[in-house]
């Protein structure tokens, strides 16, 4: 039984106050229920959340973070320094981040290793850009990107890693992929695994999708057969709307 599991990537929003007042509104109200609530916030607000959210059921993660414990590398946040305030889970290789600032699918594998290696369960994330849906290229790209990103990644490592899949399309814009889309193509990523990993992790493996996710469309996304989560964007930073995808 794969268990659900809603992340709200607050991306580069909120001050410590809110982000304080944001727990408080909602750990009430997610209390029980049997999905996975995760928050992944800027890093600033980390230790804060990780305070304010002490005895609830929300676990925190990052958006980002290096593949080396230390070193010179300016601007950057280490897997040994979000292991150290307790920091669950970490997205690696969101569009953005591929998009702004150069990531790879070399530099995610890298992420994965890093993360694995200090208890940090990543949230790894694919998808395409509309030119290449439109070209038909979908399953190709996604393909590789899993297979590239997972390179070295034993089977036991696997049901700790949740793969997100994000059109990069349907990221901001308000467009969101039909349920069906976005199920044909978590599909055909299980079925990726399954080449890879067999059967057993086939089954278990947790697949999210994200894209202009919201209250309205949570639960028939939420019903798909092979959708396991959500990885929601603007959503994710209005208490009552993140409530109801929670509680889909």
């Amino acid at each position: 039984m794969r268990i659900p599991i809603i992340a709200g990537n607050w991306k580069m929003h909120k001050t410590i106050n809110e982000a304080v007042q944001f727990v408080n509104d909602i750990k009430e109200k997610v209390q029980g229920t049997d999905v996975e609530v995760v928050i992944c916030a800027p890093f600033t607000l980390l230790l804060s959340l990780k305070e304010a959210a002490a005895g609830s059921n929300i676990k925190l993660g990052a958006q980002n973070m290096h593949w080396e414990n230390q070193g010179a590398f300016t601007g950057e946040i280490s897997p040994l320094m979000l292991k150290d305030i307790g920091i669950d889970y970490c997205i690696i290789g969101h569009s953005e981040r591929r998009q702004y600032f150069a990531e790879t699918d070399e530099t995610v594998n890298k992420k994965i290793h890093a993360a694995l290696q200090h208890g940090i369960n990543p949230i790894f994330c694919v998808g395409e850009t509309l030119e290449e849906r439109e070209s038909g290229k979908t399953e190709a790209i996604v393909k590789s990107q899993i297979q590239n990103g997972l390179e070295n990644i034993s089977g036991e490592d696997m049901n700790k890693i949740v793969i997100a899949y994000e059109p990069i399309w349907a990221i901001g814009t308000g467009k969101t992929a039909t349920p069906e889309q976005a199920n044909e193509v978590i599909y055909q990523i299980r079925e990726t695994i399954k080449e890879l990993y067999g059967e057993t992790i086939y089954t278990e493996v947790r697949i999210q999708y994200g894209g202009s996710v919201k209250g309205s469309n949570a639960e028939e996304i939420m019903n798909q057969e092979d959708i396991d989560g959500a990885l929601v964007g603007g959503a994710s930073l209005l208490p009552d709307e993140f409530v109801q995808i929670v509680n889909f």
